[in-house]
């Protein structure tokens, strides 16, 4: 037999796919094999992950009862309310000290807890907690709190004498006790820690994991503490055992096949036919090698003529000088269509946020429209515009604006402009704007204009695509996967034609409620009332409608679904800052100390109520990218407006979201026994006026307020100016500052009654009408 070279090259052409095809096989195995010891690892850590955190749990658990217990037996002793009523101090404090014979500081503070609440932040909202928690629940309590410089375990409890509350005892104990166990537990790549609230406590292991920790939770039974771990999140495919099983068959399969050629006794050279004439066949290389490589895709044509020379690098054609500088507001865009606001200025708008997420190294961004008649050209301008920036832009067409939140975290975007005119008449139109997580307002939406004026705009070589998403579903399923009511209410719900029109309903339903809708078809033109539930005018169809089909509650939305308005069955409208109280309860039960943002147009009774459910209120701008900035710079856990933004942080994602809070509504009245109207009576109530406005010209508003602030001098009030004028006198309030989404001056007065509600107002009245004598006063 000849041997050759080409010989030999056949014999390898023969061979090689055994060959390659067993290595191939073979390294399957090893791929498989490796990743089913990857997945044994994983279990393996995050069973030691699970034990440690429910070992941990049950032992800072026993640490925490046993405080509460010795604490609840030491109060009920005799020899305590002898010493007491003796005052006895001494006496008093050796009862409690032998009965926890660890504590740092005794303290005894009278029922009303007037001293405490007078210098709150001194005295510490975590202290204030603990001690009205064990007010309320007349028994021990115990709470991790900021206490003498640093985190202790603190318990309280009302010292009793025949049913009267004698004193409050507060013991403020070492928090070692509670974060030795995280520390002792045995970890090996895996991450515990002992939170209350936001506020981690104590944590082992690798930090990195955080964020991935809250999942099962374990949660300590009396108190506000949990124990949270997370394992590594490997990629271990699909399993251990199905990992090995294939990694077998690979095996098989890759040693049958690598000996393939010496079981058939592979001949080393073919011989053709006889009469046939043998043809060496092009091998898959060659026939690749003669092939032509495709052209590569053309890239999108620039739509527009205004940015098509910037292609070439040619200079770009000047914007045009008729761009409206007032619909660049203090928090979004918003004009008139046709008069300040047209298609090339969305265009415009969009290739300039486009350009400030170029400059932040993002790229996909989310955009949903509201269902006015403007939206769908609005919309498309404006992700043509995107698009030329770059931009990735994902469409979710018609959508509530905080659904257009929602899907820039459910997407993972980071980024959304929601298409909206909101609350104001049917022929405006407008932009809420986030970028990488930050609502834009202030300055940012001023250098929009003047990126737009100057022509600073950036100009992609390829423009971006577009996709389309709908995230309603999910939205709804997030929800409702988290609240569904404990029973059965009966709500009227009213859209008034705006876009909240397509999901409340649904949303009420999911939840459990027995839903009855209201101008719930969407029609841009809102034909039957404005869609503003801060206005009680617009209220009045759904009060006569709850009362006629005998309704617990009616809600109703504005334009775009972010703000929320409620009336009971008696057709009282709950105002949006008593509603915050009952929101502000129920965070702080879960989070004591946590900060609670709210807007100069709310009562002054929200500020007592806050502390007194042991939080921490602190006042802020109108405006709901302004809050939002405010509740990251705090990281409170709720904020809420006069207009009825409502802002959850806990269990949500911090933004405003009218349907939302809703959800969030029907589950605390159907946790409760009583009525809705019940709830709401137990609310502190003064006298107040709702939302005043006088009309004036576009921008009028600024200078008329700029010059109150100047003149204006109330005698014996504390005047706040964080946003227009805010006059506080023990007894009530009243405020005056300039509208910043439409041209109105806003005011609004609130005292314990009738009589001082007057005085407030004529007080104000004098004020006002000396800066300008013709004003129309509603009031």
């Amino acid at each position: 037999m000849k041997f050759s070279a080409a010989n030999a090259a056949q014999r390898l052409r023969s061979a090689s796919p055994y060959l390659v095809a067993g290595i191939v096989a073979l390294a399957g195995a090893f791929w498989f094999g490796w990743q089913g010891l990857q997945s044994g690892a994983t279990e393996d850590l995050g069973r030691q992950v699970e034990a440690a955190r429910v070992e941990v749990a049950g032992k800072v658990g026993d640490q925490a009862r046993l405080a509460v217990e010795q604490l609840e037996a030491a109060r009920s002793r005799i020899a305590l309310t002898t010493a007491l009523k003796r005052n006895d101090d001494p006496a008093a404090r050796d009862v409690i000290a032998q009965a926890l014979p660890g504590a740092e500081a005794i303290e005894w503070h009278e029922p009303g807890l007037n001293a405490a609440y007078e210098k709150a932040a001194d005295f510490g909202y975590g202290k204030l907690g603990v001690l009205e928690m064990a007010l309320q629940n007349n028994g021990a309590q115990a709470a991790v709190v900021m206490d003498a410089g640093g985190p202790r375990l603190g318990v309280a409890a009302p010292v009793l004498e025949d049913g009267r509350v004698l004193t409050l005892v507060y013991v403020r104990l070492p928090v070692e006790g509670l974060t030795a166990p995280v520390q002792a537990a045995t970890l090996s790549g895996g991450y515990l820690a002992l939170r209350q609230g936001r506020q981690t406590i104590s944590e082992a292991g690798d930090t990195t994991l955080a964020g991935l920790a809250e999942a099962d939770a374990v949660k300590i039974p009396g108190t506000g503490l949990r124990v949270v771990g997370a394992a590594p999140a490997i990629d271990a495919g699909l399993g251990t055992w199905t990992n090995y099983l294939f990694a077998a068959l690979c095996l098989v399969v890759g040693l049958g096949l690598v000996a393939m050629p010496h079981l058939k006794g592979l001949r080393l050279e073919r011989r053709p036919a006889e009469g046939s004439v043998a043809v060496d066949e092009p091998t898959m290389a060659e026939l690749q090698a003669r092939g032509e490589a495709e052209p590569p895709p053309a890239p999108l044509a620039v739509a527009a003529a205004a940015t098509a020379g910037a292609a070439t690098g040619a200079r770009p054609v000047p914007v045009r000088a008729s761009l409206e500088r007032s619909i660049f507001r203090a928090y979004d865009i918003r004009g008139v269509v046709g008069k300040t606001l047209d298609a090339e200025t969305a265009r415009l708008i969009g290739q300039a946020i486009g350009t400030l997420m170029h400059n932040k190294d993002a790229r996909t961004v989310v955009v949903g429209r509201d269902g006015r008649l403007s939206s769908p050209q609005m919309a498309d301008a404006l992700i043509q515009g995107l698009r030329q920036a770059g931009c990735e832009v994902i469409n979710i067409g018609e959508a509530p604006t905080p659904v257009v939140y929602f899907a820039a975290y459910q997407l993972r975007a980071g980024s959304c402009v929601s298409v909206t005119g909101s609350h104001n008449p049917p022929d405006y139109n407008g932009f809420k704007i986030v970028i990488e997580g930050e609502t834009l307002s202030g300055d940012a939406i001023v250098d929009i204009y003047e990126r737009i004026a100057e022509n600073r705009l950036h100009l992609a070589d390829t423009p971006g695509l577009v996709s389309h998403r709908d995230v309603t579903d999910d939205y709804i399923q997030r929800i409702a996967g988290d609240i569904q009511i404990e029973r059965k209410l009966k709500v009227v719900v009213d859209c008034g034609s705006g876009i909240a029109g397509l999901i409340a309903p649904r949303l009420m339903e999911a939840i459990g409620a027995d839903v009855e809708p209201l101008f719930c078809e969407v029609d841009g033109t809102f034909p039957h009332h404005h869609p503003d539930p801060s206005d009680p005018a617009n209220l009045r169809d759904l009060v006569d409608v709850v009362q006629r089909v005998g309704a617990d509650i009616g809600l109703a939305f504005d334009g775009d679904g972010d703000r929320l308005g409620v009336v009971t069955k008696s057709g009282e409208m709950i105002y949006p800052d008593r509603l915050l109280m009952l929101f502000a309860a129920d965070v702080l039960e879960r989070n004591p100390g946590a900060c609670i943002i709210y807007d100069v147009k709310c009562t002054g009774h929200l500020a007592m109520h806050i502390l007194r459910n042991g939080g921490s209120p602190l006042m802020w701008k109108t405006g709901h990218s302004l809050i939002k900035a405010k509740m990251r710079e705090t990281e409170a856990e709720l904020a809420g407006e006069m207009s009825g933004h409502f802002f959850f942080r806990e269990r949500w994602y911090g933004f405003d979201d009218g349907l939302y809070a809703a959800a969030r509504l029907l589950e605390i009245l159907a946790s409760r026994p009583e009525t809705p109207q019940e709830v709401f009576d137990t609310l502190p109530k003064g006298v107040s006026t709702p939302e005043l406005k006088i009309e004036m010209e576009e921008g009028e508003q600024y200078a008329f307020v700029e010059k109150f602030l100047a003149t204006a001098k109330f005698e014996g009030a504390r005047i706040a100016t964080i946003d227009g004028l805010r006059a506080d006198w023990p007894d009530g309030w009243g405020l005056v500052r300039a509208s910043n989404t439409t041209p109105v001056v806003v005011m609004r007065f609130d005292a314990k009654d009738t009589e001082v509600l007057e005085r407030i107002k004529n007080a104000f009245r004098e004020q006002m009408l000396a800066v300008r004598p013709d004003l129309n006063l509603p009031f």
